[in-house]
């Protein structure tokens, strides 16, 4: 298994060392809530970093670092869809759970468990706990934690600049991670068991509830943190490309890999007349009752359903204030779709275009737009030609919209919504972006890496469809890393009941780093996908794009020009050769 995934969920790794001080709790006859387990203490206030002692060794989180990044006592972030309560609970007072196989409440039916968690044994910390349901039934789990201090900042969910010890603080990473396991479906979680595993400390554990009457119709993967603008008090008018329609709209706006809060002081939702100007007046929507949210660094808001009628195959302009000052964003950089920023003020109402004066090439923040009812969604997972690099810009000639536009027209199976979750320059096995900090590269973290983030929190997803590896392979990954990426990514998502398709990999000869030694990790990895029968179906891409006389060449009719990226009639002839009986559930 691959070393990029431990400090996922349901990974098979060691425990790390368990700290003998932490007490052993004797099975109880009511679980109790996890507040009243509460047995040691994590954050110390940075003028008294001894009232703290997280690890064994006096460290400890920084209050004044949580403040700054969002996670306020009480404050309950979502991250990856599951709500969880950041502890009520003031610096230097109990806020966490060393896992020693305690009974807790937690009531609620969904597809995942969450755990806010971390461990602080020096590596990464795993153990195996019990779901309990109403109905009498039970199922086992397997949770894996990774150090606090150590742990990869490409999965964590928040990381805080500082660690408080005894002897002063440090300027160091601690990490806090929310790591989700499956649930048995339909049924109600009664009470969970924690891992008997002392150095694993949970600070929060919920139900992640299902997206029932909900299907996702488009999504952006947050790619990287790169500076912006600055933008100040500036309106972002974002243009994106509806896959199926509803009665209801709400939107998600995602803080993925941030330091500091944002806050979204309005948004509004129209259908795009042309350019930045809208058809209709633009309807604003609410968080939870009110016109704006702030959104705590690594986490998300979803806005309050809408009743508003988006049409299927359309674009969509959604706008949103910022009050503030931001340098930096997460972003999905290439969107092959021109959006605009406003002159000062609040604009999100504006009908007419006037006051949205520069264009933007990229998508901050806004990562999903879900519409009530449907069948459900299929998610894209891939790089930059599920992206849509060299297609027509504006023109929604990307794979994902032809195949969209295709399932709108059939009635072989349900009208999927059709999620892209392509990021450009990624790849299976290695993080392009670091996952922490401002960067220039926006090329994302691993497929490993986001899985969890890009496909399996996604709203309603039943299939995956993974179409990645060239640039592994470009950049001197070998055919069995790439191999073992894939086989990991499909475990996982079968795990969680998903259909799991994958794609072979185009040919690219002619592009400076598609080496002869490379076409031949490409053919393995290909003959893998094509004959190991680890994913429920295959879409043989390769097949459809490649020269019968120079099979390590693109048909010159599909290449963009590059040899590396089909352009739109390639493109389209990807989206038209898939079986779409291989999406059914």
């Amino acid at each position: 298994m691959s070393a990029l995934a431990l400090a996922l969920c349901a990974v098979l790794a060691p425990a790390g060392p368990v700290q003998a001080s932490a007490p052993r709790r004797a099975e109880r006859a009511e679980p109790l809530p996890l507040e009243r387990l509460f047995d040691n203490t994590a954050v110390s206030d940075d003028a008294r970093p001894g009232a703290a002692d997280f690890d064994g060794s006096g460290a400890s989180l920084s209050a004044q670092d949580l403040t700054a990044a969002g996670w306020t006592p009480g404050r309950t972030p979502t991250v990856q869809g599951a709500r969880l309560s950041w502890p009520r609970r003031e610096a230097g007072a109990p806020d966490n759970v060393r896992a020693a196989g305690q009974s807790v409440r937690v009531r609620g039916r969904g597809d995942a468990l969450a755990f806010l968690v971390a461990g602080t044994g020096g590596t990464d910390v795993t153990g195996t706990g019990r779901v309990s349901y109403a109905n009498g039934g039970s199922s086992s789990y397997r949770l894996t934690a990774p150090d606090w201090r150590t742990g990869p900042l490409a999965t964590k969910a928040v990381a805080l600049p500082h660690v408080n010890t005894p002897g002063g603080q440090l300027a160091e990473k601690a990490r806090l991670y929310v790591v989700t396991v499956p649930l048995a479906r339909g049924r109600e979680v009664a009470s969970v068991r924690l891992p008997d595993s002392p150095a694993l400390h949970v600070f929060a554990v919920s139900v992640r509830a299902t997206s029932a009457g909900w299907s996702g119709s488009w999504a952006a993967a947050t790619a990287g943190y790169p500076a912006v603008g600055p933008w100040s008090e500036r309106t972002l008018r974002l243009v994106v490309h509806t896959s199926v329609g509803g009665p209801r709209v709400r939107l998600r706006f995602d803080n993925t890999f941030a330091a500091a809060p944002v806050r979204i002081g309005s948004a509004t939702v129209a259908v795009q007349e042309a350019g930045a100007a809208a058809r209709d007046v633009p309807v604003p929507v609410a968080f939870r009752g009110a016109v704006g949210a702030d959104v705590p660094a690594g986490a998300q808001v979803l806005s309050d359903p809408l009743d508003f009628e988006v049409p299927p195959d359309t674009n969509l302009l959604v706008s949103f204030h910022l009050p503030g000052t931001v340098t930096a964003a997460p972003v999905h950089r290439l969107a092959q779709q021109r959006s605009y920023v406003s002159e000062a003020g609040d604009h999100t109402a504006d009908g007419s275009a006037t006051a949205y004066t520069t264009v933007l090439t990229s998508w901050p923040l806004l990562t999903g737009v879900d519409v009530g009812g449907g069948p459900g969604s299929v998610v894209l997972l891939g790089d930059s030609i599920t992206d849509g690099d060299r297609s027509t810009v504006d023109a929604n000639r990307r794979w994902p919209d032809v195949l969209a536009t295709r399932l709108l027209a059939q009635d072989v199976v349900p009208h999927y919504g059709v999620l892209n979750q392509g990021i450009s320059a990624n790849r299976v096995v290695t993080d392009r972006y670091p996952g922490d900090g401002v960067s220039t590269d926006t090329g994302g973290v691993s497929a490993l890496h986001r899985f969890d983030r890009d496909v399996l929190a996604q709203t309603s997803v039943r299939t995956a469809v993974v179409f990645q590896g060239v640039n592994d392979l470009r950049w001197g990954a070998m055919a069995d890393e790439v191999i073992a990426g894939l086989r990991e990514i499909a475990d996982r998502g079968r795990a969680r009941g998903l259909r799991m398709l994958a794609a072979t990999i185009l040919p690219c000869e002619g592009e400076a780093r598609c080496t002869a030694a490379v076409d031949g990790e490409r053919v393995a990895v290909n003959a893998w996908i094509r004959d190991a029968g680890v994913f429920d179906g295959v879409l043989d891409f390769d097949g459809v794009v490649r020269d019968p006389d120079h099979p390590a060449r693109m048909l010159p009719t599909y290449d963009s020009g590059d040899h590396l990226h089909p352009g739109d009639t390639g493109l389209a002839a990807l989206a038209g050769s898939v079986d779409l009986g291989l999406l059914r559930d």
